[in-house]
């Protein structure tokens, strides 16, 4: 009976011990979110060339108005995805992106959308575009963006400012250059510059990158000697040349 007693023993020893090693390292590998809540929130907000519309308070208050911001919460009914459809619904986010960590933090990374002019045309449209030619609200929202003015429908703006507006946003020189984009009843464009008193005429808005290379040059070898003053008008609009009118006396 001794004998048996002891492998009977010994055998429950070994399951009692191969059941303690199983729950150890079921334990001990995956986070125990049933016991954390989330402790933090952390709000990363990526900016491009120019500052955005949006600031970690927006986000948050959106956050909270779904009754989806999540601290304090379990982090076990955190739902991260709702979180991220939530946020991709605000016209000013481009993409939203949620994670959780063992830690109790929930992250938050958006890419907004790059506003690269603002539109304020004679018919009382007032709205920004962005980098793919969407159509942003204008309000609470403050930069030295290039602004566009005159006779601007909105298929005009998406067509031509967005083309316009990327590439003064991507060339450091103009981006601080250029201060406002003025359309005529024909479609064509003037420029008024931040340095010197005259205006551009840019003439049809296409070749924008060729013609501004023109006027820097221009600035470079030209004005520069002759005075930022000297002309009134700066006309680009024909290929190979600059025309110039003198300032009246």
């Amino acid at each position: 009976m001794s004998q048996i007693w002891k492998k009977t023993i010994i055998v429950m020893v070994d399951i009692l011990l191969a059941v303690y090693l199983v729950f150890s390292v079921t334990t001990f590998n995956r986070p125990d979110e049933l016991s954390n809540v989330c402790t933090e929130v952390k709000i990363d907000i990526t900016d491009d060339m120019v500052k955005g519309f949006l600031n970690p308070d927006d986000v948050k208050a959106q956050l909270q108005h779904a009754r989806l911001y999540p601290l304090g919460d379990p982090l076990s009914e955190v739902n991260i995805r709702k979180i991220e459809e939530s946020l991709c619904q605000n016209l000013l986010v481009e993409t939203a992106q949620c994670w959780k960590t063992q830690t109790g933090k929930v992250c938050i990374q958006l890419k907004q959308r790059l506003p690269v002019v603002r539109v304020k045309a004679d018919n009382g449209d007032d709205y920004y575009l962005d980098s793919h030619g969407k159509i942003l609200p204008s309000a609470g929202y403050a930069s030295d963006l290039v602004v566009a003015t005159g006779r601007i429908s909105r298929k005009y703006a998406q067509k031509h400012l967005t083309d316009i507006g990327n590439f003064l946003i991507g060339n450091k020189i103009w981006r601080q250059q250029v201060e406002q984009l003025n359309v005529l009843g024909d479609g064509s464009v003037e420029m008024v510059p931040r340095v010197g008193n005259h205006i551009v005429y840019l003439g049809e808005p296409t070749d924008i990158a060729r013609k501004l290379e023109r006027l820097e040059k221009f600035y470079q070898y030209g004005l520069s000697k002759a005075g930022w003053n000297k002309y009134s008008y700066i006309s680009l609009e024909f290929d190979n040349q600059i025309i110039c009118k003198k300032r009246s006396s």
